[in-house]
């Protein structure tokens, strides 16, 4: 059972292809202050992005199993038949096994009272079979690959930072650098995972992360022998709806396919020095 007061919870389904192509999905949903439920599903393309509305009726979840409308999503795969508001979106894909991490990405500071937001990883990078048809074109993800991770509480960071990547050879990263709130101070955590080599790195502000800089392209993170630098070479940015107070009141812009030169050093050794064209990158300051 949801809260009462103003609530929002979110998957982010991430979807690309062999050749460099994507697709975003974001189904929702959302209680104001009033305790009124509404849903939404998010659709992001390289070219443009999306907004559908849907009564909070629409919206059923029974453990990983979500259906919104006629679409149905689930660690199997997922299911779209979409016909309005000018989007065209059909097709059935199925998931190979999900690439999960050792812990919840949030730590403990997932139990601290009065978090504003909690992000939730569920795979940094499984297998995808079949196509989708977006307004007449079909996108074939077969031999590509899925991400999924959600979010739920009240609101997005006033400034946050957000990069993804994930590669073929089950290599994969995520990274998130926000202010936080909390008991009227504010602070800035870290989050994130580096999959390589059959090994999970995790840099948190848990395990004592320290954020060097961070900027509206990229960010560089040290814990201990651990550095990651991550930085945005191009990108083209499509606008989507961000949660405030549990209601989706506020505009970010997101580049599904940026992109974006990614570098892990363990002490002096450089453990892999990447650039990919199809990673994820948000940066956003103020409301």
């Amino acid at each position: 059972m949801e809260p009462r007061d103003s609530y929002f919870k979110g998957w982010y389904c991430k979807l690309q292809t062999k050749d460099g192509d994507a697709l975003a999905l974001i189904p929702a949903l959302h209680i104001d202050s009033r305790g009124r439920r509404s849903a939404s599903l998010q659709v992001i393309s390289k070219e443009r992005s999306w907004w559908l509305d849907y009564p909070g009726t629409a919206f059923w979840q029974k453990g990983t199993q979500l259906r919104l409308g006629a679409n149905l999503f689930q660690p199997e795969g997922i299911l779209l038949q979409v016909e309005e508001g000018g989007l065209s979106l059909r097709g059935k894909l199925r998931f190979g096994p999900a690439v999960g991490l050792h812990s919840h990405i949030m730590g403990p500071f997932r139990f601290l009272p009065n978090m504003e937001c909690v992000h939730g990883v569920h795979s940094m990078g499984h297998a995808v079979e079949g196509s989708l048809w977006l307004n007449g074109r079909r996108l074939d993800f077969t031999g590509g690959l899925g991400y999924v991770e959600s979010d739920r509480g009240r609101s997005f960071p006033e400034r946050y930072l957000w990069a993804q990547s994930s590669w073929q050879g089950a290599g994969s990263l995520m990274l998130a650098v926000a202010t936080i709130p909390l008991a009227g101070q504010s602070f800035t955590g870290c989050i994130c995972a580096v999959l390589h080599g059959g090994r999970e790195y995790r840099l948190a502000t848990y395990r004592g992360v320290k954020v060097l800089a961070w900027w509206e392209r990229g960010a560089v993170i040290r814990q201990g022998r651990y550095r990651l630098a991550v930085e945005v070479l191009e990108r083209q940015m499509q606008p989507l709806r961000a949660p405030v107070e549990g209601q989706m009141g506020r505009t970010i812009h997101e580049s599904l396919c940026a992109r974006m030169r990614c570098r892990f050093w363990v002490g002096d050794r450089l453990l892999f020095d990447r650039e990919d064209h199809c990673a994820g990158f948000e940066y956003a300051d103020g409301a």
